[in-house]
């Protein structure tokens, strides 16, 4: 958690960054007009005034703002319509005068969208908030109570974004806002993704896995095309080096088929060499449609399609406690009409009606603090990633991957791209001690008793005791990891390689130590419990899926609130 009041954040698009193939894709914007030839002003006065809980301040809904005069002078209320600049501003000095209309233009330039990605450094440049400061986005949207809404999305990572921006396109008339811990958005399984657009080959037939990322895959290369976001669609080889696997392989593609994966086809070597040249294998599911992105990037777009409607975000906002409401608020107009009280560890409060909560790493203790069923319980293992040299990128062309094992849990190490042209290898899957435990020492108390104490993960750590030191064996030792790489590349040593980032799995866990290895939705019961829909597990590939999972979050949640 940030210090300082929650605030509000501002979110954009860095310009598409071109990969290093002639297969990125990258669809220009529409070039916007400047402001009156402001190329050089911000885009908005975003100064707020504090909410009357706490001094918190929302941002999405246009209002008529407060501007602060030089000098600590008055305030004078400036209305902003569709049609331009209504009221005057009075009683001003001459210099006052020409910064307030300065101020004006930069507001509008906003609002209307017209200067959009007009200034070096892209929107967050521009529009960067200083810390400690409560700032306006550069917003469009309605007018609406600042503390109260209709619905609140609590959880600011992919899934949760993709499902404000459904149900506010879906529902434009409702208040909606989204609460999140961090002082940035989809900074944590979001921002350490991959980044692989996985193709739905991996999912049991007729599981939501496989429906909603097969659904999944093709709306985010749609969405990514309309919004000009870059990809690469690399491909990816499935590869089998050992007899042993091939039916296992053969077995994987036929799953693949069911669940609908385009163009998929069975290679030999001669093909594999086609597609890899320093890849060895015995045969390989060629999966052409697999690509990769930058997830973060395409969250933020999420959020920016969201405010742009009117939608609300609260960084620095971390959720204590979720009760109903004793009593109306002193002097409310709206009664009992958001019953239910998010407060922060600041003490800070939102109102609502109805709660959607995606919270990731900590859903089942957000669950439990609403009084609904803790279970499943969530446990962290993290992923450590390696860094192909810069000098040695052109030994991997796509995605790389071994055939998965159906006796363990995770896919095992692969050769991934990125899109920026470095090169991912792993990751390997080891317990980590702390929720967002990045660092192999990061630890936490509370988090190792709950996942002991609470979980099955002991009875985990038994039925998969070999598989889980052998995976601390390799996140000890580089060499180990390496032998396993040389399997498919034989040329790469332990001098080619460099220790990378990390990224930590929100991996759902039943008491019987078994992996929820689908997605799960559920509620309660009782005055909060029919008033919540909490995303309980959202297991990759949730990321790939995400759009399809927040068209399916906004017809569950139509459906339990009666929207």
């Amino acid at each position: 958690m940030g210090e300082g009041k929650g605030q509000r954040v501002t979110t954009t698009l860095d310009p598409p960054h071109p990969g290093p193939s002639s297969s990125t894709h990258s669809v220009k914007r529409r070039e916007r007009a400047s402001v009156h030839g402001g190329a050089g002003l911000p885009f908005a006065l975003r100064r707020a005034s504090p909410l009357a809980t706490g001094g918190c301040s929302h941002v999405g809904r246009r209002r008529a703002p407060h501007w602060p005069l030089p000098g600590g002078g008055a305030r004078e209320r400036l209305d902003l319509g569709s049609v331009g600049l209504k009221g005057r501003l009075l009683g001003l000095e001459a210099e006052e005068e020409a910064q307030a209309m300065v101020l004006a233009l930069r507001y509008l330039g906003s609002v209307c969208g017209l200067a959009r990605r007009g200034f070096p450094g892209g929107f967050s440049a521009a529009c960067a908030p200083v810390p400690g400061k409560a700032w306006m986005l550069c917003q469009g949207g309605r007018r609406a109570s600042t503390s109260s809404f209709d619905v609140v999305i609590i959880g600011g990572g992919i899934v949760g974004l993709a499902s404000a921006r459904a149900l506010i396109l879906r529902h434009p008339a409702l208040s909606i806002g989204v609460l999140e811990k961090e002082k940035d958005l989809a900074i944590h399984q979001t921002g350490h993704n991959s980044g692989v657009i996985h193709s739905g080959i991996y999912y049991k037939p007729e599981s939501l896995k496989a429906k909603l990322c097969v659904q999944g895959a093709a709306l985010i290369y749609e969405y990514c095309n309309q919004k000009g976001i870059s990809y690469k669609q690399c491909g990816k080889l499935i590869v089998a080096v050992e007899q042993e696997e091939i039916p296992r392989l053969q077995a994987l593609y036929e799953r693949g088929l069911q669940n609908g994966v385009q163009d998929l086809r069975l290679i030999q070597q001669e093909d594999i060499k086609k597609k890899e040249p320093y890849c060895r294998g015995l045969m390989a599911i060629d999966c052409p449609y697999t690509g990769i992105v930058d997830y973060q990037q395409v969250a933020l777009s999420f959020a920016q399609d969201f405010q742009e409607v009117g939608g609300s975000v609260l960084t620095n906002f971390e959720v204590e406690d979720i009760e109903m409401a004793k009593e109306s608020p002193s002097r409310s107009k709206d009664g009992m009409k958001y019953p239910i009280v998010i407060r922060n560890t600041k003490g800070e409060e939102v109102r609502c009606q109805y709660v959607v909560t995606c919270a990731g790493l900590y859903s089942d203790r957000i669950s439990e603090l609403s009084g609904c069923n803790p279970n499943p319980r969530i446990v962290p293992f993290r992923g450590d990633y390696l860094l192909l040299k810069p000098e040695k990128r052109y030994l991997v062309k796509g995605n790389i991957y071994p055939v998965p094992d159906s006796r363990f849990p995770f896919l095992g190490v692969h050769f991934t791209p990125r899109m920026d042209g470095s090169i991912w290898l792993g990751p390997n899957a080891v317990l980590a001690f702390k929720r967002e435990g990045y660092r192999p020492f990061d630890f936490s108390a509370r988090d190792i008793m709950d996942i002991i104490i609470k979980s099955g993960l002991i009875k985990l750590v038994f039925q998969n005791f070999s598989y889980g030191v052998n995976e601390m064996y390799k996140a000890c030792f580089l060499s180990a990891t390496v032998k396993h790489l040389q399997k498919f590349i034989p040329e790469i040593t332990v001098s080619d390689i460099l220790r990378g980032p990390a990224g930590v799995r929100a991996q759902a866990l039943d008491r019987d130590g078994n992996l929820v290895e689908d997605f799960v939705f559920d509620g309660g019961v009782g005055d909060i419990g029919n008033r919540i829909l909490h995303v309980r597990n959202a297991p990759s590939p949730a990321a790939t899926s995400s759009l399809a999972i927040s068209g399916m979050i906004a017809d569950e949640v139509q459906q339990r609130f009666k929207l």
